[in-house]
């Protein structure tokens, strides 16, 4: 079965201690939820790290730096190379790095935030085609205009939208996500659609069980943590 296991994780720099500040202990419960999910993919052979990223497709290895210096912390970084990966592949791997999963050979790889869903769903199926038992972690916040404290304007579909893809992950249901309207979530500025539609694709050939370990707004942006097993 390749995919043995997933997990869904949001991708704000404040989940980092050093970034956060003072505010850290916020997002205490966040951050446990995050690490909870990725640590139940230890037990697969590999691992995958899916986020959003300037092109489809672009693949990088465990060494390739990231760097948290753009949001105030600049000794907090991740890999051994030059920072070269985007925020959330930056986030997945510094998330990894705190669980359980630390160590794992692992593969990063980014989805254009804007790539259409035949796209998403095929790069998941062409994940899900590998021999090894993967472990799959998805990165991908909600939309960022849930209320009127928020960094975009308040939206009257944001909750309706951050619902949906909630309830969806809570039961791996890889038909809802698949269906989300990309130019919805364009307006909405949800930058999780693509990764979810490469989940969608990546695990719609097997029966999976989910569960939603945290879906909330804080600072007016929608975040969730599920973790999906075979």
């Amino acid at each position: 079965m390749p995919i043995a296991s997933a997990a869904v994780c949001p991708h704000p720099p404040l989940l980092v201690p050093a970034v956060a500040g003072g505010a850290a202990a916020e997002l205490d419960e966040l951050r446990a939820a995050c690490l909870a999910a990725i640590d139940q993919l230890a037990d697969a052979d590999a691992l995958v790290i899916v986020g959003s990223g300037p092109a489809t497709g672009t693949q990088y290895d465990v060494s390739a730096g990231g760097t948290f210096g753009p949001y105030g912390a600049p000794s907090v970084r991740v890999g051994s190379g030059e920072a070269v990966l985007p925020l959330s592949l930056t986030m997945g791997s510094w998330l990894v790095s705190q669980s359980k999963a630390a160590g794992m050979p692992t593969v990063l790889i980014t989805v254009e935030i804007d790539e259409p869903v035949a796209g998403c769903l095929e790069l998941g199926q062409q994940l899900a085609a590998s021999n090894e038992r993967m472990g799959l972690l998805v990165m991908g916040d909600g939309s960022p205009r849930r209320s009127e404290h928020s960094p975009v304007h308040l939206h009257p579909r944001a909750e309706i939208f951050d619902s949906t893809v909630a309830a969806a992950l809570g039961v791996a249901d890889t038909t809802t996500l698949a269906a989300l309207d990309p130019e919805l979530a364009v307006e909405l500025k949800a930058a999780g659609r693509a990764p979810w539609q490469v989940l969608a694709g990546a695990t719609a050939s097997a029966t999976f069980t989910g569960q939603l370990l945290y879906h909330a707004a804080p600072y007016g942006v929608g975040y969730f943590v599920a973790a999906w097993s075979a």
